[in-house]
């Protein structure tokens, strides 16, 4: 492998040819904790194989071959399945779907088997310093080589102000050798990980949960905090795994995935599980545990300086909040004893804030501040590390440097008898005593000048702890008072105001070492990474030092006291109370049970799995997960099981074939490989394939047919002139090099008709149709790609003689890819209102349909079509029994007869069908063009003329045997039509069909309301469609409102009455509503109350309809009857104004001689205020100011 530039890695063996095309391989490494740095860039020739692409990902990531996994995304990086390449695999990087001509492939490193990658750099505990030495450079932005230790690095050099840790894969260990357990980091759930590692390594915390039995049901166990936090602290303690989840009790917390996503308060948090524990440990031994460990008591004082008589209250606390940076100031405080003393520093209270003395009986000068009364055993301080400038006016990050002691003395800090503040011992003993005296401006990382002494001092060094235990009596002999504590947590943030990574630092009181606790990745640290949380450089340096100090800093301590009584250590294992041990065997069991599943898993081949039911025609959708050993026979058995054919068809009439669902097309079938291991027919395990299976099955008189490598999957569609059926589609596998007369034989045998007098239309684009009739020429010729469709016919009739744009088929086609399918909602009112609907027609409606469907045609053979032809037409020709839908089992329909373009005034026409039967429109998951439509053809048969509409098949008969005249559209004559060829389909009209829905009414809906499923052709108008569903709805179009409805429950009306449906697309949902549809000239108006002195000043009232050429004054008269109606408001007419509503505010105040259109626009959804006055209105003029006092 040659390096070049871009550190890209290009192989230079296999090259076969300087034309091979390049596969780019992007390579992020998840297993280690800067993966968002580690990545790898290969560039690779497509006949690279899978094998020699994963060594050669184990070799630049210094990982042992076969203990990681190797994935590629597939549909990149932000979504798509993973793909496994297998390190043994033989197939090539073109064969596994990568793109080639430099688009980015992005492959991942994750665990194999929940065990971290082995590494083939041999570390000890000296590498692992150095590693962290290394680290050290990186982050103080050093140039130091990194190879020795991470191996090479391919891709630019990190930003060190996004290095989240300050240690490298070289020094995680697994939970084996540092004997704690990780936590997984949901999303940006660090800061709750530290916390809970925090509390877990507090002894006295972490016994008292295991202390605590829960007892409740198991759904109320799901939302206990306390019982997810003891389940949580045993599988840190027990678990064999690297690192355990979260999201059990982030559940508990009330939190869905999008609260993991958000960053929390860690003081807010800490009190809300505080909170909850208080709560169930209510009524227990540990009732006031909390406030034991965690709480402390001050005092809030005014002390007068004249008398010394002093005011106070006392409160509680949980945390100290200490400042890093006072307000206004440019220094910081130097150390935490320095932020105490600040905040206990009083305020002087003079001038005019003096301070009314009871006692002295006037303003005094007097000191107001906070005195510690009690420290708590457990004592937590908030570093205020994040702060508001008001120059910029944007948040930010204070990274000033503040020390911090190993061991805190604060009996300075608490007040004796007479109130004065005790001396500060001289004895304390910190970590930046020597710490402060040693460093220099070369930066934190210089330790050249400590001692061996002080090392020991520090008592921080995990170097040399060899004598823990005589340490710790050590400090516990130095201790001058009761109020001696121990640092044994540091939480620590990196990163910058708007963002950043929270981790922790912890001291396990066990063993006296002191671990990084950073989500999953648990590591040793030492004394030089405690150093580095300090913060940044002191004030004497100069002013740009600034832009290169740390961004990784302290911002929470916790301490513990140093008392023998009090001090113990974590309950080990086998001491555990014997409830949870019992918690800890069904822990166990249950993580035994996801192993063997994993394992099981392992084994296991998931593949996408497809059929298309026998009798429904549905395209149904599974996951087939079948083991590598079972047979394709098997796998067979299982897939015909799985889709419930049992009871359709027979199992020798099912076999699996390769499929592929994105092109939709058939791939291969498995003929003679019955026996063979679904593992070895697929290509090996793995959770996800680059192809599909398809479930497909055969008739009993019919043979599967053999797929071979490089055919063409065509979908059939049989034709049914005289039901004017289309079916459901057949698939059939083609060669691209057949012959049209070879295709028909192989269409004869698939759909049972005979090739002779079959004619094949070929739909190459959307409504582009093709009739094959050269039957010598290849499909290839034909246009035939890797998926196609086509429909066949073969009835003998004279249709076949007509070109096909002329024929009943290409009308049939045209139909049938033009026609959707629209769920509409009736009002409940709807079946009282067919009752009494009325006869007549609103002849205002008919002016508003579109020229193109508003003359409704029933005419018979060689007469006009005028408009009296017409009228009757719409009146006679859509009836239909909707007043009575449960007299007969076969559901209600309509067929529309409307016209599909303008006919000329005089133009004669042959009879044409009236109101035909049609039959129930079959479901598909087929595309629009691809759903079974059955037309015109019920099980009842055709209507009979006794009430249920008239027979269509006469009047189609003789429309289709009647000549249109002297020479039809193809150019010959009247007398050679007769004799040679049929006169030309005459085109029928716009087609409907409407059926009453039978699916149950949901819970909690009307029972009253009706759905209707209709199936139309989107070409209608608005207008058309209105006028088909009146005797549905049971009331003129004029009178009531069609409504779209969303996914998002979201309605919308639709009053362009010439405009066509197209938009509604297939399976939309309609909603009527009764109510006045607008006329030509109206808009809808809502009227909103205005109170300008009530606390909601807008109301709204009720919807309402104005018309062009209307005054202000008709218009209030037309409204205050519906007000007194609808709402109970009776308001007289002379105090009663309108004025422009814009959102909530009013606007210009309309007069009553005003009109709109003319005087005041008006729009759709328009908004108007009505006010109520006091007197009779005074604007008159707009001349006039209205003025609101």
């Amino acid at each position: 492998m040659l390096p070049v530039e871009g550190k890209q890695v290009v192989a230079t063996e296999m090259v076969c040819a300087a034309d091979e095309p390049k596969m780019l391989c992007l390579v992020r490494d998840m297993c280690t904790v800067n993966y968002s740095r580690s990545r790898i860039t290969l560039n690779l020739p497509a006949s690279t194989t899978m094998c020699s692409l994963y060594n050669e990902v184990a070799q630049h990531a210094n990982y042992v071959p076969g203990t990681f996994l190797l994935q590629w995304e597939r549909g990149g990086k932000d979504g798509g399945d993973n793909v496994d390449v297998q390190e043994d695999s033989k197939d090539t990087l073109f064969q596994l779907g990568l793109l080639p001509d430099n688009k980015r492939n992005h492959f991942v490193i994750n665990e194999k088997n929940e065990q971290p990658p082995q590494s083939t750099i041999q570390e000890d505990e000296d590498t692992v310093g150095e590693a962290l030495a290394i680290s050290e450079s990186q982050a103080t932005g050093s140039t130091t080589d990194s190879t020795s230790t991470y191996g090479p690095v391919y891709g630019p050099s990190p930003n060190p102000s996004t290095d989240y840790s300050t240690y490298s894969y070289a020094s995680a260990l697994i939970k084996s050798d540092t004997g704690y357990v990780g936590l997984v980091n949901q999303a940006m759930t660090c800061y709750l990980n530290s916390l809970l590692q925090t509390l877990y390594m507090t002894p006295e915390f972490r016994n008292a949960v295991y202390k605590w039995e829960f007892d409740g049901s198991e759904e109320e166990e799901a939302r206990s905090i306390p019982s997810q936090l003891q389940k949580l602290f045993i599988q840190l303690q027990t678990s064999k795994k690297r690192a355990v989840e979260t999201t059990d009790i982030t559940r508990s917390f009330g939190w869905d995935s999008s609260d993991a996503w958000q960053q929390h308060d860690v003081q807010e948090l800490c009190r809300v599980m505080f909170d909850a524990l208080e709560t169930k440990w209510k009524n227990t031994d540990q009732k006031n545990l909390i406030n034991e460990l965690y709480q402390g008591r001050l005092k809030d004082y005014v002390r007068c300086l004249e008398c010394g008589s002093e005011s106070a209250r006392m409160d509680a606390f949980l945390d100290i909040p200490l400042t890093v940076r006072p307000f206004g100031a440019t220094h910081a405080y130097g150390n935490v004893q320095e932020a105490l003393e600040a905040f206990v520093q009083p305020e002087t209270l003079n001038g005019s804030n003096q301070y009314f003395c009871e006692k002295c009986n006037k303003k005094c000068d007097a000191h107001k501040g906070l005195k510690f009364v009690k420290f708590p055993y457990l004592l937590t301080m908030q570093l205020k590390r994040f702060d508001f400038d008001y120059n910029t006016m944007q948040r930010i990050k204070l990274n000033d440097k503040m020390t911090f002691p190993e061991i805190l003395n604060l009996n300075s800090f608490i007040t004796d008898d007479t109130g004065t503040i005790q001396s500060k011992t001289d004895e304390e003993d910190t970590l930046s005593a020597s710490g402060s005296s040693a460093e220099d401006d070369a930066g934190l990382g210089n330790h050249a000048g400590e001692t061996q002494d002080d090392m020991v001092d520090e008592g921080i060094d995990i170097e040399q702890n060899t004598a823990v235990i005589n340490d710790r009596n050590k400090r516990e002999q130095q201790a001058k008072g009761p109020y001696m504590y121990e640092l044994f947590s540091i939480m620590i943030h990196s990163g910058s105001a708007a963002g950043g990574h929270y981790y922790a630092y912890i001291k396990s009181f066990r063993d006296g070492q002191w671990y990084s606790f950073n989500d999953q990745h648990v590591t040793k640290i030492t004394y030089d990474d405690i150093r580095k949380t300090y913060g940044g450089s002191g004030s004497h340096r100069g002013y740009y030092s600034g832009a290169f100090a740390s961004s990784t800093n302290a911002y929470m301590l916790m301490y513990r006291q140093i008392e023998t009584k009090r001090n113990t250590l974590p309950i080990e294992p086998p001491d555990l109370p014997e409830h949870i041990q019992k918690l800890v065997h069904k822990l166990h069991d249950r993580e035994e049970y996801e192993r063997r599943q994993r394992e099981m898993d392992k084994a296991m081949c998931k593949i996408k799995l497809f059929c298309v039911h026998p009798e429904s025609k549905k395209l149904l959708e599974g996951r087939l997960e079948v083991h590598k050993d079972k047979t394709l026979a098997e796998a067979t058995d299982i897939a015909w099981k799985m889709f419930n054919l049992d009871p359709v068809i027979a199992l020798d009439q099912c076999r699996l074939v390769k499929y592929d669902e994105f092109h939709d097309t058939l791939e291969r079938s498995y003929e003679g490989e019955e026996e063979t291991p679904m593992g070895v027919l697929l290509g090996g395990v793995k959770s996800t394939y680059i192809f599909d299976l398809l479930l497909e099955t055969r008739r009993p008189d019919q043979k599967f047919q053999k797929y071979k490598t490089g055919g063409t999957t065509v979908k059939v569609h049989v034709v049914d002139l005289e039901s004017e059926t289309v079916s459901p589609p057949i698939t059939v596998r083609a060669y691209l090099n057949q012959t049209i007369s070879e295709f028909k034989n192989q269409l004869a045998q698939a759909t049972g008709l005979p090739a002779a007098n079959m004619r094949v239309v070929f739909e190459r684009y959307y409504n582009e149709l093709r009739l094959l009739t050269v039957a010598n020429k290849t499909l290839k010729a034909e246009g035939f790609m890797r998926s196609n469709k086509v429909f066949v016919e073969c009835s003998e009739s004279q249709d076949s003689l007509l070109p096909l744009p002329q024929s009943k088929m290409w009308y049939l086609l045209d139909r049938y890819a033009n026609t959707i399918r629209v769920y509409i909602t009736l009002p409940s009112e709807s079946a009282k209102l067919r009752d009494r609907m009325s006869a007549s027609k609103e002849p205002e409606l008919e002016e508003l349909i579109d020229t193109e469907t508003e003359h409704m045609r029933h005419c018979s053979t060689q007469q006009p079509c005028t408009e009296s032809h017409e009228t009757e037409a719409a009146q006679n020709g859509s009836q239909t029994p909707a007043h009575d839908k449960t007299s007969t089992p076969q559901c209600n329909m309509v067929d529309s007869n409307k016209l599909s373009e303008e006919e000329e005034e005089e133009r004669t026409c042959t009879d044409e069908a009236g109101i035909t039967d049609a039959a129930t429109a079959q479901d598909s998951a087929d595309t629009q063009t691809d759903r079974t439509a059955e037309w015109n053809n019920s099980a009842g048969g055709p209507w009979n003329s006794d009430g249920s509409g008239s027979n269509g098949e006469t009047e189609t008969d003789s429309c289709y045997n009647s000549n249109g005249g002297d020479q039809d559209e193809g150019g010959v004559s009247g007398e050679e039509a007769e004799v040679e060829v049929p006169p030309p389909f005459h085109r029928q009209p716009y087609y409907f069909y409407a059926e009453y829905s039978t699916v149950p009414v949901p819970v909690g809906g009307d029972p009253a309301q009706e759905v209707l499923i209709a199936h139309l052709d989107k070409r209608i108008s608005l207008g058309a469609l209105k006028k088909e569903l009146e005797p549905f709805v049971g009331v003129t179009g004029e009178n009531f409102k069609v409504y779209r409805s969303y996914a998002n429950n979201q309605e919308f009306e639709s009053v362009r009455l010439n405009e066509n449906l197209s938009q509604f697309g297939d399976d939309c949902k309609v909603t009527i509503r009764l109510g006045r549809a607008l006329r030509k000239g109206e808009y809808r108006v809502k009227i909103y109350q205005l109170m300008v002195n009530d606390p909601e000043p807008c109301k709204f009232l009720l919807d309402w309809v104005v018309a062009k050429g209307m005054t202000v004054l008709q218009s209030k008269e037309d409204i205050l009857p519906q007000l007194r109606d609808q709402c109970g408001l009776d308001i007289p007419l002379d105090r009663c104004r309108l004025r422009k509503k814009t959102w909530k505010n009013p606007g210009t105040i309309f007069l009553d001689w005003q009109v709109y259109e003319d005087d005041i626009p008006v729009f759709s959804n328009w908004e108007v205020f009505l006010q109520v006055l006091e007197e009779p209105e005074a604007m008159v003029s707009m001349q006039q100011i209205a003025v609101f006092v």
